[in-house]
């Protein structure tokens, strides 16, 4: 399959004070079109920050990020953010709505920034909350939705701008079982009948059988696929 995201040798380092703190030590890993990864690690393993670094909202210290052959490690931050608003679509576990605006005025604020009329960004709206099956909710406030149709509303709002990547950060860290349930079907979708490709960090093995592969991190590193370090180890 052709790839849509190349990592290559990419390390992250934070600084705090006078002290440097590892985070990725050399990660290289192929994202094709059409993919459903779930990134699984302990916490501090550097899921969230890989996470973070393919959707152009971090930097790597070392080593490139290329997607669709364009190396957006090398971008400067306002083409950055130009990229982030065209290609990317994230879901964040807290939903990250805003409570003064209903759903439909959630879902259009990412179509803002781009140059569709108002006639055009109510049909992009409206579709995407059909397609996660809000379209009868579109005037309701977000204290006026459960959990799970907050959910719904931020992955309409990830989707409408119609993005080449989708990021997924513990999408069902806050839903009970029932509406978790509900989230990955949606995400299974969008993958399977929508054909998005979906990157997903989660701690739930339950969640990441909903992904096409799994890949788990510790320390910084990549391990065997579909297998926790232990395991690794083990073998």
């Amino acid at each position: 399959m052709t790839t849509l995201v190349r990592i290559d040798k990419v390390r992250k380092i934070y600084k705090r004070d006078a002290f440097e703190v590892p985070v990725l030590n050399g990660i290289t890993l192929d994202v094709p079109y059409g993919d459903f990864l779930a990134l699984m690690g302990p916490s501090g393993s550097g899921k969230t920050t890989l996470l973070n670094l393919i959707a152009g909202i971090d930097r790597p210290t070392g080593g490139s990020i290329t997607v669709e052959q364009r190396e957006i490690s090398n971008f400067t931050e306002s083409a950055l953010a130009g990229w982030r608003a065209r290609h990317v679509g994230f879901i964040f576990q807290l939903y990250n709505l805003i409570p003064v605006l209903n759903a439909f005025e959630n879902v259009e604020l990412p179509l803002l920034l781009t140059k569709l009329s108002k006639r055009e960004r109510r049909q992009h709206v409206e579709t995407a909350l059909n397609v996660v099956a809000l379209g009868d909710r579109m005037f309701h406030y977000p204290r006026q939705l459960s959990g799970g149709q907050e959910q719904r509303v931020a992955i309409a709002r990830a989707i409408v701008t119609d993005p080449t990547i989708i990021v997924a950060d513990e999408p069902t860290g806050d839903l009970d079982a029932k509406n978790a349930q509900e989230t990955l079907d949606l995400l299974q979708r969008l993958n399977e009948d929508f054909k998005k490709t979906i990157i997903m960090v989660t701690h739930d093995p339950k969640a990441a059988q909903h992904a096409k592969r799994t890949l788990h991190l510790e320390k910084g590193l990549l391990v065997e696929e579909g297998a926790p370090a232990a395991e690794a180890a083990r073998a």
